[in-house]
């Protein structure tokens, strides 16, 4: 389960897309970069089923930016 879920724009001018994002899975803190074409380039470690947890990551994004 994702927790702690924030995002903030890459650039001061809102309509370029691209976001830093951070949150908590499986209690351990992660940092990524939201690209604008949809790709994910993570900061730092990568979850271990990074997979499940980008179609999470997406999910939440077209919720809170997209929708």
């Amino acid at each position: 389960m994702i927790a702690h879920f924030r995002f903030k724009p890459m650039f001061e001018n809102i309509q370029i897309p691209g976001w830093f994002i951070s949150f908590y899975y499986n209690q351990q803190y992660y940092k990524a970069e939201y690209l604008k074409d949809g790709n994910i380039r993570w900061v730092g470690e990568t979850p271990e089923d990074s997979e499940e947890v980008e179609k999470k990551v997406h999910e939440l994004m077209l919720f809170h930016v997209y929708d």
